[in-house]
């Protein structure tokens, strides 16, 4: 059947449960845009291309789907590249279309045009440019590409020429299927012994866990042998965290560190379960003896961090099950006699818990308790990030959304946004610095044009707190990272939205409760001080 490029596009990112598209339109995408309404692709006007990524970014953990970012060609698309960047460090598939300049005259005409492939070739997972009569292939092989294993962003460029040209929509055999399982009985059965023989055995768990919903899988696997759980950040909620043999997710807080990495080393075999060392600071490099692991990654992950004795590339909960089929009857013998992970556990309840004043601990710990159980937080880069991190229990992935591979600025609010777009049944929380909610105000126009009812959480100390705390370990003087404060909650009101300041429990109790009584959004400046967090984490 004929159609044209841009509608055959359209209708298969629409087939692929992509509800959603973000950006900001120029001449060039603009048949592409209708294509995307004409499909039931609900388009967001964003203020910024970069903005728009993190909210497409937020409907891929809302739905699984990949997110769209559409932008313009050259300064449109060059906004957008470290939204791009996040997403192929994260792991997030999405599908960046952009316009560009047909091949004739891109060969006479030189405003606004570059090498949009290459700029985009280091930040994804591929790359293509729509020919004559190509659109069906192309958005099937990226479809494709962006949810293979490891899942993340494709770049389409789509000639302004061509997006309303025909062309025939046909099917292409563009999936990629792989073993899920273990190559053979083999190495199943080493793996089997190994785990079995264990007396001190652990689970570290990462994003593959995540990607391939391994949590019930691994629950069931600690349970019936005993086998203490940790996690990165990205995998926090893959086990229940109020569960007792979940340690919870670790790998940037040195305070954390001085109870996990004892544990790595004294372990005599760690299974890693999509663990993707991404995360990680440099103290995880070599953390464990290389022949104590047995390592089940969903991807090819050519790093240095660690070694591992077996390595099995598949579909981490159907490894994780028939490595738990594979065990022989559990017996008797105990595992970690010494009580080595209740301890840790308890101790790291200790170095977290609520000083017992007001300051960011007390923030969080009310945040958790006045929160809905459904509730999803997005948290920016920062020093508060670490700390809700080791502070925040989560009983479900994909509930404490951040950036935890590029750690960039900026992606809390666009993050809740998206989210709470494609999911305006779940209520979502966004926490932020004060340095990250004066990056990018104007998503707050976003968000009152969208009409949404959702929390903002701003950590109020006029400083890059996590900077200046490098600063003095470095003995170096204090420059460059405190500024004048914003009115935040008056920007807040500026925008449509309910703004306000708290510097005490009570308020902050009674705010929270508010904020899903009201028809519009809500900003809550929480006045901090910033030697708080010199030994919080």
């Amino acid at each position: 059947m004929s159609d044209t490029n841009a509608r055959i596009i359209a209708r298969h990112l629409a087939n692929a449960g992509c509800c959603h598209a973000f950006g900001m339109p120029g001449g060039e995408v603009l048949v592409m845009l209708e294509a995307l309404r004409d499909a039931g692709v609900e388009f967001t006007l964003c203020k910024h291309e970069n903005a728009a990524g993190y909210m497409a970014e937020g409907t891929w953990h809302a739905t699984g789907a990949p997110g769209i970012l559409l932008t313009t060609i050259g300064p449109g698309l060059a906004n957008g590249v470290n939204a791009v960047a996040n997403a192929f460090q994260e792991q997030v598939a999405m599908i960046v279309l952009s316009g560009c300049i047909d091949d004739g005259e891109a060969e006479q005409f030189t405003h606004q045009v570059m090498d949009q492939s290459a700029l985009m070739a280091p930040i994804t997972k591929a790359q293509f440019r729509v020919a004559p009569g190509t659109g069906a292939h192309v958005v099937q092989k990226a479809l494709a590409v962006a949810m293979a294993d490891p899942p993340g962003p494709v770049h389409i460029d789509l000639p302004v020429g061509l997006a309303a040209d025909t062309a025939v929509d046909v099917a292409i055999s563009a999936r990629v299927t792989r073993g899920a399982g273990w190559p053979d009985d083999v190495a199943l059965g080493q793996a089997a012994a190994q785990l079995a023989a264990a007396r001190n055995p652990l689970i570290l768990a990462g994003l593959g866990a995540v990607h391939h919903a391994a949590g019930d899988a691994i629950t069931g696997l600690s349970h019936a042998c005993n086998i203490p759980v940790i996690t990165t950040y990205k995998a926090k909620g893959v086990m229940d965290e109020n569960d007792r043999l979940c340690l919870g997710g670790h790998g940037l807080s040195p305070l954390s560190d001085k109870q996990i990495l004892p544990l790595l080393r004294a372990s005599d075999c760690i299974l890693l379960a999509g663990y993707d060392p991404i995360e990680m600071r440099s103290g995880w490099i070599q953390p464990w003896a290389g022949e104590a692991a047995i390592e089940l990654a969903h991807a090819d992950n050519n790093h240095g961090m660690h070694a591992s004795a077996t390595r099995v590339i598949g579909n981490i909960a159907t490894l994780v099950e028939q490595l738990h089929a594979a065990l022989p009857v559990p017996g008797s013998e105990p595992v970690w006699t010494g009580g080595e992970p209740t301890a840790a556990r308890a101790a790291l309840d200790q170095d977290f818990q609520t000083p017992g004043h007001w300051g960011p601990h007390e923030v969080f710990h009310t945040l958790q308790a006045q929160a809905p159980d459904h509730a999803v937080v997005t948290v920016d880069s920062g020093a508060h990030r670490i700390l809700i991190s080791q502070m925040w229990k989560c009983t479900r992935p994909h509930s404490l959304l951040q950036s935890t591979c590029f750690c960039t600025m900026g992606v809390a609010v666009p993050l809740a946004i998206g989210h709470a777009i494609a999911r305006p049944d779940t209520p979502v929380i966004a926490v932020v610095g004060d340095a990250g909610f004066d990056m990018s105000p104007g998503d707050l126009a976003t968000l009152r044009d969208a009409n949404l009812a959702m929390a903002i959480i701003v950590l109020v100390d006029d400083a890059l707190a996590l900077i200046e705390k490098k600063q003095v370990l470095m003995q170096l003087p204090g420059y460059g990272v405190g500024f004048q404060p914003t009115d935040i909650p008056a920007v807040a009101r500026a925008y449509g939205g309910h703004g306000v300041s708290v510097s005490d429990k009570a308020t902050l109790i009674q705010e929270l409760n508010d904020v899903w009584t009201r028809d519009t959004f809500t900003v809550i400046a929480a006045r901090i001080d910033k030697q708080e967090y010199a030994s919080a984490f």
